[in-house]
């Protein structure tokens, strides 16, 4: 199979998802999503496949990133372990893999047993020749090359056994705001959905806020006021709250708390679902010394692109581009390199 016919096959897919015609299908899809995983909300579900449709597999963008790589002088068998922390979170490794040429041999997270394999079945009715290239195990003994991603603690277990192999694996990250104290209530609205959006269980959710000495919450948890409704109609988002309130109010921890969102100030980066740690911070410079120190363990950071050139826009975390690879490291790269 050509280039040029699995790009093709890849926009087909992407014209699917975005059709209007096609919507009893996907509501259909999302209801049996939801079914297997109470945190993938339909809403979110259709969200996550919205954006892979217009973000990912759009004409214009495809080719232009696709055209940035070599073919691979061989093809390969490339095993890939999925998270299933959010919606179809697993479709760019597919995506990657598939495009370049490679055979793929996937394992889906429990967690998201029907998304992926809908997807990949669609992509098989549009193009039959990807039937040869698309293979579901449980086991991957056969891989040439593996891109596994998991907790700190699975990446242990995968750095041990594929270590003789080319590999990328991927460990634990969170994603952070720095806030001036000028931000506006849009902005501080944008940010709650970058806190909020899935829950908070992706990679891209904000879990931590860094703030000036003396930073009044007040605005904040104003403008984020309209997400109440999302958190309190959600069972397991709110069990998570009630259970995190308790053992904050049982440790007497310090926090603030709207009804559906605590903050508490804490060292650690990753905070658990309903909670959100934050610290001050002296001036902007000592900022970003310390994101420096501790890339490798951030997904994203949003503030003012003025004090921080890399940052993203309040609101836009969950929207990455093609070339917004998981942990900063290429996949195309890797995978066209083998």
């Amino acid at each position: 199979m050509s280039r040029i016919q699995r790009i093709n096959a890849f926009i087909k897919l992407g014209n699917f998802l975005k059709d209007p015609k096609n919507g009893d299908y996907l509501q259909e899809l999302a209801i049996s999503a939801n079914r297997k995983n109470n945190w993938f909300t339909p809403v979110n579900v259709l969200g996550s496949l919205n954006a892979i449709a217009t973000r990912f597999l759009s004409e214009e963008t495809l080719v232009a990133w696709v055209e940035k790589y070599p073919e691979p002088e061989t093809y390969r068998k490339i095993g890939v372990i999925m998270a299933g922390n959010i919606p179809a979170v697993g479709f760019h490794d597919v995506l990657c893999v598939l495009i370049s040429g490679h055979k793929l041999l996937a394992k889906p997270s429990s967690d998201d047993p029907v998304l992926i394999p809908a997807l990949l079945e669609k992509l098989i009715e549009i193009e039959p020749a990807f039937s040869d290239c698309i293979f579901f195990v449980d086991r991957l003994n056969d891989s040439d090359a593996y891109i596994a991603t998991g907790s700190d603690n699975t990446a242990r277990y995968f750095h041990y056994y594929f270590s003789k192999k080319p590999n990328i694996i991927r460990k634990n990250r969170t994603s952070l705001a720095v806030i001036s104290g000028n931000e506006s209530e849009n902005e501080l609205h944008a940010l709650g959905n970058d806190i909020l959006q899935y829950f908070g269980l992706g990679c891209r959710n904000v879990s931590k806020l860094y703030v000036p000495k003396g930073y009044d919450f007040t605005k904040f948890f104003e403008s984020i006021q309209s997400f109440d409704h999302l958190c309190l109609n959600h069972h397991k988002y709110f069990n998570n709250y009630e259970y995190n309130k308790s053992i904050l109010l049982v440790n007497r921890v310090l926090h603030y708390d709207n009804g559906f969102l605590m903050l508490t100030e804490s060292p650690a980066m990753v905070s658990p679902i309903s909670v959100v740690h934050y610290e001050t911070y002296e001036n902007m410079e000592s900022m970003k010394g310390y994101l420096e120190e501790n890339s490798g363990k951030i997904q994203c950071v949003v503030g003012d692109k003025n004090n921080f050139p890399n940052a993203i826009p309040f609101g836009h975390t969950q929207e990455p581009e093609l070339s917004d690879y998981a942990d900063s490291v290429d996949t195309m790269k890797f995978l066209t390199s083998l």
